[in-house]
């Protein structure tokens, strides 16, 4: 049984078990989080896919860990003009596992 769900403006492909790193959500590591926004929902039952949500479907998930992703280097250069502008970005993020699938 898997699921698609959407969260911090991406759409993530589940199963039960599963460790994902998804934007950062403002909850303490051990809670746990449902996610109501499921766009398609395969399992015993069959195919359903939703317009765009499915109604009364949700996906429970435990809270592992918060972190920061590895650092993305951003340089931007202008040759022949003595120009060059080095930064970099962290993103932050959530770890979840996911532990139920409901239709």
């Amino acid at each position: 049984m898997y699921a698609v769900i959407q969260t911090g403006g991406k759409q993530y492909k589940v199963a039960e078990g599963d460790f994902l790193k998804i934007e950062k959500l403002d909850v303490e590591e051990g809670n746990e989080v449902t996610f109501d926004s499921v766009l398609l929902v395969n399992g015993e039952a069959g195919l359903k896919i939703g317009t765009p949500n499915i109604d009364g479907a949700t996906v429970t998930a435990t809270v592992k860990s918060q972190g920061r992703h590895k650092k993305v280097n951003i340089i931007k250069f202008k040759r022949r003009k003595h120009h060059m502008k080095k930064m970099g970005h962290r993103q932050y993020y959530t770890e979840v596992l996911i532990t139920g699938i409901s239709a």
